[in-house]
Formats: structure tokens, sequence, C-alpha cells
């Protein structure tokens, strides 16, 4: 699903301009009309209040599965960032119709848009901004749902270079009983052609996540050969072992974060489809209830700084992955490619949190 909407919120005007990219993106997906209603409401709010209580900010629009949704049917993901002061009351702004005298407001507030959406979390911090997700499927929002199921999840966010329609990055998930797969490819250059290699290589995982990720990177080097090739990495979490194995090859970061500490997992150099090593070693690390794992495109600065963060395993997957994606960067400079983030946790619920 490599179509993607990158909204920079700065003035009034784009509030039009995140709703519309929220009803093209539901039409994409095919969203029934009162769930399409339901995304451009999210839009609309999320989009007012990053003007609101932010100064600006973007919200990033991706086409994802919901990790417990059957049929794998795609969901809206709403995710909206900034860089501004944070929310000094998140318990206020979280009751239903918690608003300011900003007339451009819906009034509908953050509340209303955790009651409305499928999944809802946000991460606050002062002094470091906001990030807000909502995602929005085809069947209605049920109240009072509770937590998600315990164990481990996974989620993700992708921006395309220079906001074209298409992101050359993709990422993927598969659960399968007491193991969870989760990849990131980065197709070779930039547009249509790199979305086609990176997508081939996620449509794929879905026939051999069973199998261990170096193997799982052999088959999909032939499935990617029409294509321009891909970097990718293949991380696999074995909750009954409490082992997390990992494999990549090409231009794919990978960090691993276990009580407290970051260690950085390694590729080989080379690219899926194309020009891969004739061997590739799989590297196994344990696995905690605080881990938390970090894959990314080279579209991250080179030098990016992992968040010192305790609340992060607990946020939604999507979130975390956003929070990784702003702080590595800054309002004043932008992405250099095409940027994915995708995040493994171990489970756990956001106190803001529903769904997931």
């Amino acid at each position: 699903m490599s179509r993607v909407w990158d909204v920079p919120v700065d003035d009034s005007t784009r509030v039009r301009d995140v709703r519309v990219a929220a009803e093209e993106a539901s039409a994409c997906v095919g969203l029934p009309p009162n769930r399409t209603a339901t995304a451009a409401l999210v839009a609309t709010e999320l989009a007012t209040n990053l003007l609101r209580h932010a100064g600006g900010g973007r919200v990033l629009i991706n086409l994802v599965e919901r990790a417990h949704d059957d049929g794998h049917r795609p969901a809206v993901q709403l995710v909206s960032v900034d860089h501004g002061p944070g929310i000094p009351d998140v318990a206020a702004a979280m009751r239903d119709g918690y608003t300011t005298t900003v007339a451009a407001s819906l009034g509908a507030g953050l509340g209303t848009c955790r009651r409305i959406a499928n999944d809802f979390d946000l991460h606050s911090a002062p002094g470091r901004g906001t990030v807000v997700m909502a995602r929005i499927g085809h069947e209605p929002a049920v109240r009072n749902q509770g937590p998600p199921p315990p164990g481990p999840r996974a989620g993700g966010v992708n921006v395309p270079l220079g906001r074209a329609e298409q992101s050359g990055d993709a990422w993927g998930r598969v659960r399968g009983g007491d193991r969870l797969t989760l990849l990131l490819a980065d197709g070779l250059g930039h547009g249509a052609k790199a979305a086609e290699a990176s997508t081939a290589a996620v449509t794929q995982l879905r026939g051999v996540a069973e199998l261990p990720p170096p193997e799982i990177l052999r088959r999909l080097g032939r499935a990617l050969r029409p294509t321009r090739g891909a970097a990718v990495a293949v991380a696999q979490l074995d909750v009954g072992a409490g082992e997390l194995s990992f494999a990549g090859i090409g231009n794919v970061g990978a960090r691993l974060r276990t009580g407290g500490t970051w260690k950085a997992l390694l590729s080989r150099p080379g690219i899926v489809g194309a020009q891969a090593p004739a061997s590739v070693p799989v590297q196994r690390v344990p696995w905690q209830a605080d881990s938390l794992l970090v894959l990314h495109s080279d579209g991250l600065p080179s030098r990016w700084t992992p968040p010192d963060d305790g609340v992060l395993p607990g946020c939604d997957p999507a979130v975390a992955a956003a929070v990784v994606l702003r702080d590595a960067g800054s309002a004043a400079r932008p992405t250099r490619d095409d940027t994915c983030v995708a995040v493994l946790t171990a489970g756990g619920v956001s106190r803001h949190g529903s769904g997931a």
C-alpha cells in the first residue's frame, strides 16, 4: 500500500486539504460512507488542533491493516505530528467537547476522536510536541471495547519524499501463533518503480513468514528479481522463547531497546533481488517485557538519537514510530528520502489508547 499523504498544516486553508486527503484515502480502501465521514471528522479535528495548540505541524495518512481486523481489510491511519509545547493537561484534552475559543474548531475534541476511531492513541511531552494517531476501519468503533489483546504489537508510519503520492518504502507484519514477523523494505530509488519493489516484498511476506529471517530474505530475492530490488530487514519474534531473530540486507537500520539500553542490529550490504550476499547471518537477542524494536529506512538522519522515553513501549507502535520520526529531525529539516519507521513492542496499554 504505497499510496501516502503528507499534508503540512501551517494555516487554516490546510484543514480542508487534510480532510480531502482523508476522504481520498477512505475511497482507496473502500470505506463505507459513514466511516468516510468519520475519517473526515477526525482529520479535520487533528488538523485544527495542530493550528490551535502547536502553531502547525503535519498530518500523515497511511493505508494499513488493523492488527485484529478479520479479513485483513485495510484501514485509514491518520497521524498528526508537531514540535509544539505539548499538551499540559492530557486528561482534560481527552474529554468529549473539550475545546477553546478558536472558531475553526468543530468542537469535537480528542475525546470524541478516540470514541469514534477504531484505534486511538497519543504521546505528548513538554517542549517536544505531540503525536496523535487514529485508525478508521470499515466497521464502527465499539464503545468500551477495552484494551487490545495482550502480546506483541507492530505498527509504523510512511512518509514520501517531497510529499509525493507514492513512497518507495513499505512495511508489513504477519502474526501466527506465538510468532510475529515484521518486515521493512526500501525500494531502490524513488517513485513508482521503487514502490513496486517494496510492495512486492511486503506482499510475499505472508507466504513465507513462518520461515527463519535469512530464508525469508532468500525467498524474497527470487520474488524481487523482476523489480529494481530493495533493501530489506526482517525481525521475527518468538514470544514463547522470548527471543528476537533479525537479518537484513541493505541500508535498513534496526535499533533494539531493552532495559533502557539501545543496541544496533546490523544488516549485510547488498540489494534483495539484485546483489544479495550468498549468506546472511541471523542475530538472536533476548526479548523482554519492556523491549522495543525500531526498523527504519535511510530517510532518517544517519546519526539519529533513539528516544530516552520509557513511555513509548506502552504506546501504540504507530505512535512510537511517529515519535522516532519527529525527534530524529526537526520542523526546519525535512526528510531527505522516502522514510519509513516500523516499531515492534512487547504489548501493554497506553493510558490514552483504545484498540490496537
